[in-house]
């Protein structure tokens, strides 16, 4: 079983290309908090690269950039190439579906507002609001 699940936020804006055969390909690099502190009592994030294809790369590089929230779910993926006479190795995350989570700046709690705040005394609700 190779399955990953991962929620970071997106280090830079999301790198959207074409392959020659006209497949959208996304790359990004998603910062994951590590869940213990450091020595200093600071957290540290591992910082993971992936990728995503189709529809979903399209998507994820129209609306989101550098600070994003995102949740994805994929598989890890190794693989290595040559570089000035030296084997590089490499590990990604092949992305195959990604949830967009909140934007930069977003408490984990969200950024809707409540719009029962200003109100005095109760609401009324008739049957004709009900969806059922």
């Amino acid at each position: 079983m190779n399955t990953i699940n991962l929620i970071g936020r997106l280090t830079k804006d999301p790198e959207l290309r074409y392959s020659q055969g006209g497949v959208a390909i996304c790359t990004f690099t998603l910062a994951v908090n590590r869940d213990f502190t450091n020595q200093n009592g600071e957290r540290e994030a591992d910082f993971i690269q992936c990728k995503v294809f189709k529809k979903t790369a399209e998507n994820l590089a129209n609306y989101q950039q550098k600070g994003s929230q995102i949740g994805v779910v994929g598989r890890l993926q190794t693989g290595s190439y040559e570089k000035d006479g030296q084997r590089v190795y490499t590990t990604d995350v092949m992305v195959d579906r990604v949830e967009f989570l909140g934007s930069k700046g977003q408490s984990n709690q969200g950024s809707h507002e409540n719009p029962f705040a200003n109100s005095k005394g109760p609401i009324e609700v008739s049957e004709d609001d009900m969806p059922f």
